[in-house]
C-alpha cells in the first residue's frame, strides 16, 4: 500500500497543518477602506502672493505690448484734446481721466477678456482643483493686471501735465489713485468676465468698459448732459480721475481727495466681493 506525500495531498484531506490566513492589508478594518486624511487648505494671503506672482510671470510677455498700447491711446487723447482744452478745471479733468484710462484699459478691458477666456476654455477647473481660497485667485489676478498699469499710468500723468502745463508737486497721489481705482476696476472687469455666458459676451462687456471710462472719465464734466453726469457718479473710475483731478491745484482740498479715494476703496471692496461670488458660481458649473 503506498503512501502519499503530505506535500501532495489534495486540500481536502486532513492530517496536514491548516494553512494559515493571509495577514488583512494594512489600513483595513472589517473589509472598509479608510480614506487617507486631506491636505489642509491654503491660507488667504500664501495663496494670494503665489497666485499673484503666477499670474504676473504668465502675463508679462503677453500683457506688456497692450500696456504700451494702452500708454500710447492715452497720451494720443490728450494731444487731440489739447487743441480743444486750453487749461484750467478742464485740463486737469483731460490729464486725469487720460491717466486712470490706462488703468481702465488694463484692469476692466483685459481682466474681463481673461476671465471670460479661463471660464469659456474649462480653465476655472484647473483653480478649482487647488486648495487655494476663490477670493486669492481673483485677488491674485486682478493685482497681477493692477500692477502693469503703474507705469504706463504713470508716464501718461507726467506727458500730460507738461503738455498742459500743470503742477506736478502733488502726482505722488497716483500711489493712491492707481491701487484703489485699478482694484474696483479689476472686480468689475473680473465679475463681468465670469457672469457673461458667452466669452464673446465678456470681451464685449469689457470694450464697452473701456468705452465708458474714456468718454465719462476723460471728457470735461462741465460739457456734459445732466443725465450722463448721472452715470458718470456710477463708474468706479470717476472717483480715482476726480481724487488726481484735484491733486493739481495748488492749494489741493485734501479732504475731498480723501473721500474720492474712499469711495474708491469702497467700490474696490464691493466689486472684489462680487468677482468672488461670480468665481464660486462659475466655478460649481
Amino acid at each position: 500500500m503506498s503512501v502519499v506525500p503530505a506535500q501532495a495531498r489534495p486540500s481536502g484531506i486532513t492530517g496536514g497543518s491548516a494553512p494559515a490566513k493571509a495577514a488583512a492589508p494594512a489600513g483595513e478594518a472589517g473589509g472598509a477602506d479608510v480614506p487617507a486624511p486631506l491636505a489642509a487648505g491654503a491660507r488667504l494671503f500664501p495663496a494670494l502672493v503665489a497666485v499673484y506672482r503666477a499670474q504676473l510671470s504668465r502675463a508679462r510677455v503677453a500683457r506688456i505690448p497692450l500696456l504700451f498700447v494702452a500708454t500710447f491711446q492715452s497720451v494720443g487723447i490728450m494731444v487731440l484734446m489739447r487743441g480743444v482744452v486750453d487749461g484750467g478745471a478742464e485740463a486737469r479733468s483731460v490729464v486725469a481721466g487720460s491717466s486712470v484710462l490706462v488703468v481702465a484699459f488694463v484692469a476692466l478691458n483685459l481682466l474681463a477678456q481673461y476671465f471670460g477666456q479661463l471660464r469659456a476654455s474649462g480653465g476655472l477647473d484647473h483653480y478649482a482643483t487647488l486648495p487655494v481660497p476663490p477670493s486669492a485667485v481673483v485677488l491674485g489676478a486682478a493685482a497681477a493686471y493692477a500692477s502693469f498699469t503703474v507705469p504706463g499710468t504713470a508716464v501718461t500723468a507726467v506727458v500730460g501735465s507738461v503738455l498742459f502745463q500743470l503742477p506736478m508737486a502733488h502726482l505722488w497721489i497716483l500711489a493712491a489713485v492707481i491701487p484703489l481705482s485699478g482694484a474696483a476696476l479689476a472686480g468689475l472687469g473680473a465679475a463681468l468676465g465670469l457672469l457673461a455666458p458667452r466669452q464673446e459676451l465678456a470681451t464685449l462687456c469689457g470694450q464697452l468698459g473701456m468705452s465708458a471710462a474714456l468718454l465719462l472719465g476723460v471728457l470735461p464734466a462741465e460739457r456734459m448732459p445732466e443725465v450722463v453726469s448721472y452715470a458718470r457718479d456710477l463708474l468706479p473710475s470717476t472717483y480715482g480721475v476726480e481724487a488726481l483731478a484735484r491733486s493739481f491745484d495748488a492749494q489741493p482740498d485734501w479732504l475731498a481727495v480723501g473721500a474720492d479715494l474712499g469711495v474708491c476703496a469702497g467700490v474696490a471692496v464691493v466689486s472684489l466681493a462680487a468677482a468672488t461670488w461670480a468665481y464660486r458660481r462659475a466655478a460649481v458649473r
